[in-house]
């Protein structure tokens, strides 16, 4: 397609991108002025034709940068059913609906037609829309793979196919079904693939499916010498048995406006949104164990500021975009670099500045050295406040809130009360009264059961177990640590045995990989398991420990045959050996579990 021509007069820096000039109009209506450094590259080269293998991390601005294009190379026309022009491949939900809301905004001064499809959804009503005919698809590998199979969706007349955070894609375990979903797409279309990573698998990926493409490497934007970063970012050293004590104490000291908190599994998600909640804070869950319409809610309260806390897994904040989280906390430290800049990016935006605050459990301290290392940057570690410490902080918040009452004014219908008082009474009691109902009204929502001892000081392993060789650590001494803990707080063994809460084999990270199908074994823990279904969940209030509690209790068997388990809002999942299975079922289907029977089955 010949590109246009554009006025000379540009009304943004767009202009001298090629963009049709219709789609510079909106831009410019869209208070669009300056291209990114990702947009300045892709855009031209999407336009001139060419295949692009782009690597990007979220926030540098390039869905625009392959949707400008794709409105621009897609022609207009009569529109086929259930045959796009244009086909958007992304890892999850939220960024499917965020893309397709973008491409909609983009593409509205020309009355684009784009369709985003996921799972969660009806497929009905995907077949539907497909059916009237749409210009542009964005959707998740495996719906879109239901589709080709049905016949739905054919890719015959797709001009530009974009895989978006294609190495996400790939970490969720969708390599199968790129691979279905290329091999369909005709071998004249124009392929795009963005990354945040380059690793070996994506370059493998790009030589098999793209021709000869223009490469492109936009680093992250890095702090000028001297000048504050816009992200404070901070460590605290804890044993995993007091961490939701340090979460806890460390959002009383921060006070969020807005906070997103990152965990590794589905489990640990609801753990710490249960302890949040019962804080005095406004939490909220998110993971791929919410149906669709549940999700959609949760991100509308939290995006309304109707929550405070969003509690979440990597794969399932996987392209939020929220310009007003003040602060990200990391739960667990990521095992990847990127996974940790791609989290800390959720916070800092829009000018703003965000704190980003990371848990390391003791024997973690490589993890966040490796981080260091990729991200240039050094972490201050940090000791956990002081309950001292926070009810200092908590009289600071009480000292401004009176003082900003005073200066706001209108207190003449309470002056009577302090006359009246005053005439019997020392006035500096009668302030000093009024402060403490004041402080206590303010700070009653947190409770006092987690405020009235200190969180133990956890120094990392190699201060334990020196070795010849090994670093020295570089964060607090023992001077730093704080009082020493007080209530007799007992940390666990952590080469003993297990406790009640770390029965059997954790979950897997990935924890919204999708699934190939059902799976009646699978290899879990060193011993085949097998997957039983129960008719409880979330919403009857099961925790794991029941489950275990319950299988241990009524069969006589061992905690350990019990594998993974995941519990959702109606049903639960347990992996238990493969041996017992049959007994165990025959067992649970006999008894009751939180005081009711629940139907209980081999999946």
């Amino acid at each position: 397609m010949p590109t246009p021509e554009v006025p000379t007069e540009a009304p943004n820096g767009f202009a001298t991108l090629g963009i049709a000039p219709e789609l510079l109009a909106g831009l410019t209506t869209l208070g669009y002025e300056e291209p990114t450094p990702i947009q300045r590259a892709a855009i031209p080269a999407l336009i001139g034709g060419r295949d692009l293998l782009g690597q990007a991390a979220t926030g540098t601005g390039k869905t625009a940068a392959f949707a400008l294009p794709l409105l621009h190379v897609t022609p207009a026309g009569p529109l086929a059913p259930g045959r796009p022009r244009a086909l958007v491949l992304v890892p999850t939900r939220e960024l499917a609906m965020q893309v397709a809301a973008a491409i909609h905004k983009y593409g509205k001064v020309r009355n684009a037609t784009v369709l985003p499809i996921y799972g969660g959804q009806s497929i009905w009503q995907q077949i539907r829309v497909l059916d009237r005919g749409v210009e542009a698809v964005v959707a998740t590998p495996g719906r879109t793979v239901d589709h080709l199979e049905r016949g739905t969706l054919v890719l015959d007349d797709v001009r530009l196919l974009v895989l978006d955070e294609a190495d996400e894609m790939l970490d969720m375990g969708f390599a199968e079904d790129l691979e279905k979903i290329l091999s369909r797409a005709p071998a004249t279309r124009q392929t795009a693939l963005f990354s945040a990573t380059m690793a070996p698998r994506i370059k493998t990926l790009a030589n098999r499916h793209l021709k000869n493409p223009v490469q492109i490497s936009i680093e992250r934007e890095r702090t000028a010498a001297g000048a504050l970063p816009r992200v404070k970012q901070i460590a605290y050293v804890v044993q995993r048995a007091h961490k939701l004590t340090a979460l806890g104490r460390v959002l009383d000291m921060e006070t969020p406006t807005s906070a997103i908190v990152f965990c590794r599994t589905r489990l640990e998600v609801d753990e710490v949104t249960e302890s949040m909640n019962a804080r005095g804070y406004r939490a909220e869950a998110l993971h791929g164990g919410f149906p669709q319409e549940q999700r959609d809610r949760v991100m509308a309260r939290f995006r309304d500021n109707r929550s405070d806390l969003l509690v979440a897994t990597d794969v399932a904040a996987r392209g939020l975009d929220i310009d007003h989280v003040s602060h990200v906390v990391n739960f667990d430290v990521p095992t990847e670099p990127e996974s940790y800049v791609h989290r800390i990016g959720r916070t800092g935006r829009a000018g703003r500045e965000g704190v980003a605050i990371t848990f390391v459990e003791p024997r973690e301290q490589r993890l966040l050295r490796n981080i260091q290392d990729a991200t240039r940057q050094r972490i201050p570690v940090e000791t956990i406040p002081t309950v001292a410490d926070l009810r200092n902080r908590r009289l600071e918040l009480t000292r401004a809130s009176l003082r900003e009452t005073v200066l706001g004014g209108d207190l003449d219908a309470f002056r009577s009360v302090v006359e009246g008082l005053a005439s019997e009474l020392d006035l500096m009691d009668v302030a000093a009264a009024a402060v403490k109902l004041a402080h206590e009204a303010q700070h009653a929502a947190s409770g006092g059961q987690a405020d009235d001892q200190d969180v133990p000081f956890a120094p990392p392993r190699e201060e334990r177990r020196e070795s010849p060789g090994r670093p020295a650590w570089t964060g607090p001494g023992p001077a730093a640590r704080g009082p020493k803990a007080r209530g007799g707080i007992r940390a666990p063994n952590e080469r003993g045995p297990a406790g009640p809460r770390d029965r059997g084999p954790r979950p897997n990270p990935r924890d919204d990989a999708p699934r190939g199908g059902p799976r009646d074994e699978v290899q879990r823990g060193g011993f085949e398991t097998t997957r039983i279904h129960l008719s409880a969940g979330r919403f009857q209030s099961l925790r794991p420990g029941d489950l275990v509690g319950a299988i241990a209790g009524e069969t006589g068997l061992p905690a350990g045959v019990v594998g993974a388990i995941e519990i959702a809002d109606q049903f639960s999942l347990v992996d238990v050996a493969a041996e017992h299975a049959e007994r165990i079922v025959e067992a649970l289907s006999r008894t009751k579990i939180r005081g009711r029977r629940v139907t209980v089955r081999i999946v």
